[in-house]
């Protein structure tokens, strides 16, 4: 196996898991300003230690696309709309306010209500009512902050999303893998699988509820189906060879993967229901790394047949592979934006590989991040970030930068290493 292909595998260290937090090292000169008002608690029982609006107020926050005003630097806290001052709240140079509180569900669980207003002209934006479980109310403060930044952005959040990546804990002989899967702010890690031997290549099916995986844990690689909520799980493939790089199918009835069973890596397709697998892919070089296009109709995969790792597109139904980057000296890893037109590619000059994406349109290319080991990309499912992972010394810790790559996050974890991100789908 070619040393590009072992990347994933080698760059392991000691390491320690713990929860992520995030920075925004690089922001958006234009953001808006908003006021998240602490939303009032109606319900029984004690308030959580973290607020809705907090919740709210952190996830527009790390969009880099707004300014949410500090809770000290408001002059009230209105709760209704008729509480609110609004001449006061222009002097503050806020545009926008958000307001609301939490009640009892007659159903069980919470009402989250809010109303978000122009302060300017007075208008009420939104007025909605989003009710969550007992244990949801996190989840529910995700859905409010999508619902306000689509209001404002026009484009479809993605707060009320997961990730999953791999950590490795311990070293040497007590050296163990996980794979982990957490809120998008990285609140509420929960492993879900753990090996001593390498996990790798997570990969979400279309309705967030499974992940399909590759561990090593019985000597050779497989690659495994997991239900997030319940841990059961299906051993998908584990031939002689490479089984490895599963990818669902946007329908979620195919796997594409890449298999070395005729002696070479090619791409695979397998029909999840039936178990058949038909062969993609014929060539003397390496092809892998299979993802797929957001209509299902196209196959991008990672090759070295040019002699240098390039990405490559070939028909789902099967047929002649085309290549499709074609600036720096290798491009591999693609993720492809949810309306098809992008691709997301770890570009490497030289040593370095950044973070870059592929019009293809334009067929330009346009680097995103200035690291110098940056991998993996996952386009989150509104494509207005990018997850990946990079290193910081000897460590590895995940980043994310938007599409347009003005706004750039560092997502820390305060000790350990993790690497293999993937943002999961709108979770329902």
């Amino acid at each position: 196996m070619r040393k590009w292909l072992l990347l994933l595998v080698l760059c392991w260290g000691s390491v320690a898991q713990a929860q992520l937090e995030i920075e925004i090292v690089q922001g958006n000169a234009s953001q808006l300003p908003i006021a998240v008002v602490p939303f009032a608690w109606r319900a029984a029982g004690p308030p959580p230690e973290t607020g809705v609006a907090d919740v709210v107020a952190a996830d527009l926050y790390r969009s880099g696309l707004f300014a949410p005003m500090a809770e000290r630097d408001m002059v009230d806290l209105p709760q209704d709309a008729e509480a609110i001052r609004f001449g006061t709240w222009r002097l503050l140079k806020v545009d926008y306010i958000l307001i609301g509180w939490v009640n009892d569900s007659p159903n069980g669980g919470y009402d989250i209500v809010y109303q978000l207003f122009d302060v300017h002209t007075q208008e009420r934006l939104l007025s909605q009512i989003t009710s969550v479980g007992p244990g949801d109310l996190r989840f529910g403060a995700h859905r409010v902050a999508d619902a306000v930044y689509e209001k404002l952005t026009g484009v479809p959040g993605a707060f009320a999303t997961r990730i999953a990546y791999v950590s490795a804990t311990g070293e040497g002989a007590s050296l163990r893998y996980e794979l982990v899967v957490a809120d998008a702010d990285g609140y509420g890690p929960i492993t879900v699988v753990g090996s001593p031997e390498p996990l790798l290549s997570p990969n979400w099916s279309p309705d967030g509820s499974r992940l399909a995986y590759v561990s090593f844990e019985e000597g050779n690689s497989a690659i495994w189906i997991q239900e997030v909520a319940t841990g059961a799980r299906e051993r998908i493939s584990a031939g002689v060879g490479i089984n490895g790089a599963p990818s669902f199918s946007p329908d979620g009835r195919f796997l594409a993967l890449t298999l070395s069973r005729s002696g070479n890596p090619e791409v695979y397709v397998r029909e999840l229901a039936s178990g058949q697998t038909r062969q993609l892919t014929n060539h003397w070089a390496i092809d892998t790394e299979p993802t797929w296009s957001p209509d299902g109709k196209t196959i991008y995969f990672t090759s070295d047949r040019s002699g240098r790792p390039q990405i490559y597109a070939v028909d789902a139904a099967g047929g002649s592979a085309r290549r499709i980057t074609r600036e720096g000296d290798n491009n591999a890893r693609a993720s492809i934006s949810p309306d098809g037109r992008k691709v997301a590619v770890a570009n490497g000059r030289g040593n370095e590989y950044r973070i870059a994406i592929w019009d293809l349109e334009t067929q330009r290319l346009r680097v995103l991040t200035p690291g110098k080991l940056d991998e993996s990309p996952s386009f989150a499912p509104n494509g207005s970030m990018i997850l990946y992972a990079t290193r910081e010394g000897t460590r590895g810790v995940l980043s994310a930068v938007s599409a347009d790559g003005n706004v750039r996050q560092r997502i820390i974890l305060s000790e350990g290493d993790v690497r293999e991100p993937a943002w999961s789908p709108v979770i329902r």
